[in-house]
């Protein structure tokens, strides 16, 4: 066996250990992405797609990683990660031209004549031309990326190299508005465009899809509808939560097998995840869950700060770092009220012929986001948890490694990253037991994972958000 082939035959060995230790979906999921690179003495150089993926890795499976690495290795093993070499996408320089993707003509079989000029015209002909609805500016370089939407801007690329070939098939986005679910669904299928251009994507809404649903149960042109949707390699449903209805949902589900069978694409984004989600078929709810959920939360204010920099690079408007930061600071809900605030801001300026200044951008926030809300501090959030829990300052601080005693630690220290603008890992692995950054950064992963798949746990998260973001009485 040469040097070359030596790490691939390590790696194989790990990965046999590794499959007969976690849930197979786990494993396709979180290690077969990885690649071998090189092994140099004891240490094992892997290739993983992210930085976020290898957090991940380290927060999930390290214990499992170091027995694994032992025996394949010895007892002196190292692993060490590199990241693959990737087109940048510039936060500061966002994409100002983006070629609209068009859709090569799909052949479909006739049944019944159609002949209604829309985008959704159903197969009257031989040959159609389906416009895909992909808006341009919703490109990935025009994506803000932070640790809100890392994850699922990782898994959009990630798919866009090899459509309906990756374990995130579903992929599932999720999270409340303004979050970018439809920013990061569209530029996946723009990519897929791009690298894929024999490729038929297709974006439409839920309710859609009903109305579409409805418009050829009562044409009876059922068939026809059936043999449209079935003819697309990219589907991207957007607000799926939208599809109500036993006769429309039983369609989507035989559109959902028939596409996803074939090895084609399937994006979904919803306002609530899959086992959230009320008056679905559960035959089609578990299809939701066959690939991957990602929940976006609101951005921090590092990931603001980069988008309002984007937008008035965009824009081509000339604002000062202090006004930019007030805003970053001052609007932290969502990106869409990040964005009309920015918008606002230009047009008072612009329309009264004043200076863009923080005095102006103070007045231009009140009358849209309202009051300030109240100043959140650690120790905000660490009484706040003791109390939502009924434990002590000392018990939350203790070393302690009681299941309900972790999670309320780690609960504590996700808010303290998620509500505390600037507020440094350090900081917060200090302030909540001499904890070190790694060891925060963990607990916000593990407090994120679990929200997306334990009901229970998710509430708890947000009852506490809840109790701590209490807004300023005028």
């Amino acid at each position: 066996m040469t040097g070359q082939e030596k790490h691939i035959a390590v790696w194989n060995t790990c990965l046999q250990i590794i499959g007969n230790n976690i849930d197979p979906q786990k494993f396709d999921m979180w290690f077969r992405p990885i690649k071998p690179v090189s092994l140099e003495g004891a240490t094992l150089t892997i290739e993983v797609p992210s930085d976020f993926f290898r957090e991940y890795l380290e927060g999930a499976f390290l214990d499992l990683l170091k027995m694994t690495l032992k025996r394949a290795i010895g007892t002196d093993a190292r692993l060490q990660y590199v990241l693959p070499i990737v087109r940048n996408h510039a936060m500061t320089l966002p994409a100002s031209e983006v070629n609209t993707p068009v859709n090569r003509p799909v052949s479909i079989p006739t049944y019944q004549p159609s002949g209604a000029p829309t985008p959704f015209v159903y197969p009257g002909v031989q040959k159609l031309q389906v416009n895909p609805r992909l808006n341009p500016a919703y490109c990935f370089a025009n994506l803000i990326e932070g640790e809100c939407n890392k994850m699922g801007v990782t898994a959009g690329r990630s798919i866009s190299m090899a459509p309906g070939k990756t374990p995130f098939n579903p992929l599932f986005i999720f999270g409340g508005p303004g979050l970018g679910k439809t920013h990061i669904a569209q530029a996946a299928g723009i990519e897929i465009k791009e690298k894929f251009p024999e490729l038929v994507v297709l974006y439409v809404t839920g309710n859609e899809f009903k109305t579409q649903y409805m418009d050829a149960w009562k044409g009876n042109r059922l068939v026809d509808f059936m043999a449209y949707y079935m003819r697309m390699d990219v589907l991207i449903v957007d607000d799926i939560q939208d599809l109500m209805g036993q006769g429309s949902q039983n369609a989507f589900f035989n559109v959902f097998n028939h596409l996803h069978q074939s090895g084609k694409q399937l994006i979904f984004t919803s306002d609530r995840a899959p086992v959230d989600l009320e008056n679905f078929e559960e035959r089609l709810l578990s299809r939701f869950k066959w690939g991957l959920s990602v929940e976006l939360t609101r951005p921090d204010y590092a990931t603001r700060l980069n988008m309002l920099k984007a937008r008035a690079f965009r824009e081509g408007v000339s604002v000062s770092d202090d006004v930019l930061a007030f805003l970053a600071s001052r609007v932290k809900t969502n990106f869409r009220e990040l964005e009309g605030t920015f918008t606002s801001l230009v047009a008072y300026a612009s329309l009264g012929h004043k200076d863009i200044t923080v005095s102006l951008a103070e007045s231009v926030t009140g009358k849209i986001v309202g009051e300030t809300e109240s100043e959140v501090s650690i120790d905000t959030i660490v009484k706040t948890v003791c109390e939502y829990f009924n434990i002590t300052r000392d018990t939350l601080l203790s070393k302690t490694r009681k299941r309900q005693i972790v999670q309320a630690r780690q609960i504590a220290m996700y808010e303290c990253r998620n509500l505390i603008p600037n507020c440094s890992l350090s900081t917060i692995g200090s302030e909540l037991g001499g904890k070190d950054h790694a060891t925060v950064l963990h607990a916000c992963s593990t407090v994120q994972d679990l929200m997306s798949t334990d009901r229970g746990f998710r509430q708890w998260v947000s009852d506490i958000e809840g109790m701590i973001v209490v807004p300023v009485e005028a």
